[in-house]
């Protein structure tokens, strides 16, 4: 009987790190959906609502957090050497912090959002750029200014300027964005199909 429970709970625990670790090719927005099937419909379906483009959603993920559901900024060292604290509460998919987080969850009325899934990470991607939209007036296919809007905060957008390293990371999405755009051109009819949309 216990033999039975441990492989049972074994086999949970394999499950849930098969579903849970980043897409084999995190490059290739294809190879992506290839993989996580379920990612395409709920990054279309936060596209559909909020109108911000999936290949915006997946760059802003992959700088954030390489599709790591469990990241987490780096410790602060003491002496170099000792492990302190984190620089932020930012966690998960999109690296919201719990500020940000807990203010999504109110505005949309989405009170079981957790930030470890994908499917609410999207939403909220899709959430936060539709509000820069609306307060900065920075369009949603500017890859550019949106993650400086994201990555600064509404707040400190205006100061962007003076930050070359913010302003080189909003180069990099805006690269990586454009390169999944394209390769979502290429691969869109086969995501597609039926069995993407059924859910």
């Amino acid at each position: 009987m216990k033999i039975q429970k441990l492989s049972f709970l074994l086999l949970i625990i394999l499950f849930i790190s098969a579903c849970s670790s980043a897409p084999k090719n995190t490059a290739s927005s294809c190879s992506i959906f290839k993989e996580r099937y379920f990612w395409y419909k709920h990054a279309k379906k936060s596209e559909r609502k909020w109108g911000t483009p999936v290949h915006l959603q997946l760059a802003i993920i992959k700088m954030e957090s390489s599709f790591d559901w469990l990241a987490k900024p780096p410790r602060q060292k003491l002496f170099k050497v000792v492990p302190y604290k984190r620089p932020s509460s930012s966690f998960g998919y999109s690296q919201a912090v719990k500020g940000t987080w807990k203010q999504y969850k109110e505005e949309t009325g989405n009170k079981l959002a957790v930030r470890t899934r994908f499917k609410d990470s999207v939403d909220f991607i899709g959430w936060y750029t539709n509000k820069t939209e609306k307060i900065l007036k920075v369009s949603k296919k500017d890859a550019f200014k949106q993650y400086i809007a994201y990555h600064e905060g509404w707040g400190n957008y205006k100061n962007y300027k003076k930050n070359k390293k913010v302003i080189n990371l909003a180069k990099r999405v805006e690269k990586q964005s454009n390169i999944y755009k394209q390769q979502l051109s290429e691969c869109k009819n086969s995501l597609s199909t039926s069995k993407y949309i059924i859910f």
